[in-house]
């Protein structure tokens, strides 16, 4: 599918079903108490000029969007040397530093690849930093395959109009989900690729997608998040495929059948 019919279906869902009611602002988080329980979401320093933003699934192990990993006016890949992970980066400072010693980002992930709707598909990548996190208040992020139409969810995320500290929109929705990407009601910008979105689960907040790419429609912007059920099952196995290098226990992953996830949608999104 070509990004013209791709846009295309996506105005006719915001048409046929309009914008869900009920999106929260976006709420800067300034201070230790407004990030406690989102610490482990961090700026990704991408060389000198670029950042997305990242999130801490295993004391050594960070999610983000695979494009982040490619230098914009070349698309060649970025050197893994180039890229520091910063945890609860806020106002100048982070909770902790951590170089990548290795990403591997999805092998069907190809940055010029026509079909606009196939790269969000498979734009995920995770990073090994070169030294776990252990700190007490950054706790990783469990994941959750599965969110339905009308879920309520929320985001954390930089931006570059807010680079020096994250902002959390605790409250916006999936529009529509297929095979191929979500489309959310979340507010994002450039700089927010990566960013997890959540749902909360029995008060947990858990990965359940990530921004991939943000477009306008009919004055409505939406953004589109990369489904993880089949790309992060796949990294996870290459990495285990490995060669030594990724040694340490993958992340907690916890699988729900459509019935589950179906019947959780009504939680509302509270800081954990």
């Amino acid at each position: 599918m070509r990004r013209g019919l791709f846009f295309l279906f996506l105005f006719a869902i915001l048409a046929t079903e309009g914008r869900s009611e009920g999106e929260t602002p976006l709420r800067v988080l300034m201070t230790g108490d407004d990030s406690r329980g989102w610490k482990a979401v961090g700026r990704l320093n991408v060389g000198e000029r670029s950042f997305c933003t990242a999130s801490l699934i295993a004391p050594d192990l960070v999610l983000t969007a695979a494009h982040c990993m490619f230098d914009k006016s070349t698309g060649q890949r970025m050197q893994d040397s180039e890229i520091e992970f910063l945890a609860d980066w806020r106002g100048g400072r982070a909770a902790a530093y951590r170089g990548v010693r290795r990403s591997i980002v999805h092998p069907s992930f190809h940055m010029e690849d026509p079909d606009f709707a196939g790269r969000v598909a498979y734009d995920v990548a995770i990073l090994e930093l070169d030294q776990p996190i252990r700190n007490g208040s950054i706790e990783p992020f469990e994941m959750r395959m599965f969110a339905a139409t009308g879920t309520e969810v929320g985001v954390v995320s930089y931006a570059h109009d807010r680079a020096d500290s994250a902002s959390l929109q605790e409250v916006c929705h999936v529009l529509a989900f297929q095979q191929t990407s979500l489309v959310l009601s979340c507010d994002v910008d450039f700089g927010s690729s990566g960013a997890p979105i959540f749902v909360i689960e029995n008060g947990v907040a858990k990965i359940v997608s990530l921004v991939s790419a943000k477009a306008k429609l009919h004055g409505n912007p939406v953004a589109l998040g990369a489904p993880l059920a089949v790309a992060l099952q796949d990294l996870m196995e290459l990495r285990a495929q490995g060669d030594g290098v990724f040694g340490r226990p993958d992340p907690v992953v916890t699988l729900l059948s459509a019935g589950e996830a179906h019947s959780s949608t009504g939680a509302k999104f509270l800081r954990p």
